[in-house]
């Protein structure tokens, strides 16, 4: 059971929220009292996830926004400001992998710049728009989607690197910004039900064994997460990486399995 006020009063940005993690996250932090700018590239997907919250009595609205345009960026946050009064929460989720070339040296630089531009210099974008409300608000908080992609090898070199990148910036930024009242931490999920598994069963099935918790984790599972590091509860948090995996980079599951080593 969420606790229905920690957010009440807060104005909250969330980007990537059409859909998957970053509309968990909405949903989450608008059970709890905060009004949430749905924002994402896909505005109608993002219209609908906003209604949908609406439609229960919580308090959300949409608003175009692709990471990768700073004029788009700051204004996204202009309007939550305008919305809201405050911007209190920023929630970072938005991000692009591109596919691995068979040979590491065939991979285009395109894809790669992609890659780091939306995934790792988004989020610089968004959090050097929000960061003047942010202070001023006097609770403010950054929470970015990192992933275990940014911790050991589970390929997409690119994806893997802006990850890597984002664990780098939420230490460097919380350092910089502790004294204006700002946190800044980092979210890093194992495998996730999203929409990018939609049609890979096979595959979840087989990544589901290497989980010490037995399970793929559900965008849920993440949100909640978020909603700890974004809230007082919080307080005295900044600058980590909070692992959300199931066990999965702490438990080499299959080592124990070729010795046999019993898990019971």
């Amino acid at each position: 059971m969420s606790d229905h006020t920690r957010f009440a009063g807060h104005g909250v940005l969330v980007t990537g929220a059409a859909r998957g993690i970053g509309a968990a996250v909405a949903r989450r932090l608008a059970e709890e009292g905060g009004r949430i700018l749905v924002t994402d590239r896909d505005l109608p997907e993002a219209e609908r996830t906003a209604a949908a919250l609406r439609q229960e009595g919580l308090a959300a609205e949409a608003f175009a926004c692709d990471v990768a345009d700073r004029a788009a960026v700051e204004a996204a946050v202009a309007r939550a400001v305008d919305a809201f009064g405050s911007l209190d929460v920023l929630v970072n989720c938005a991000a692009h992998c591109s596919p691995d070339a068979p040979r590491f040296e065939d991979g285009p630089d395109d894809a790669w710049a992609r890659d780091l531009d939306i995934t790792l210099t988004g989020v610089h974008r968004c959090c050097r728009a929000a960061l003047p409300h942010l202070a001023a608000s006097g609770r403010g908080a950054i929470v970015s989607i990192g992933s275990v992609n940014g911790l050991q090898d589970f390929g997409n070199h690119a994806y893997s690197a802006a990850k890597a990148g984002l664990g780098s910036l939420t230490r460097t930024l919380a350092g910089q910004v502790a004294a204006r009242g700002v946190r800044v931490n980092l979210v890093a999920p194992g495998t996730v039900r999203t929409s990018a598994w939609e049609g890979r069963d096979d595959d979840v099935d087989a990544v589901r064994g290497l989980y010490p918790l037995g399970r793929v984790g559900e965008p849920e599972d993440v949100a909640a997460a978020v909603a700890f590091l974004a809230s007082r509860d919080a307080a005295w948090v900044t600058g980590t990486t909070l692992v959300v995996d199931g066990g999965l980079t702490a438990v080499h599951t299959g080592f124990h399995a070729a010795l046999r080593h019993p898990r019971g």
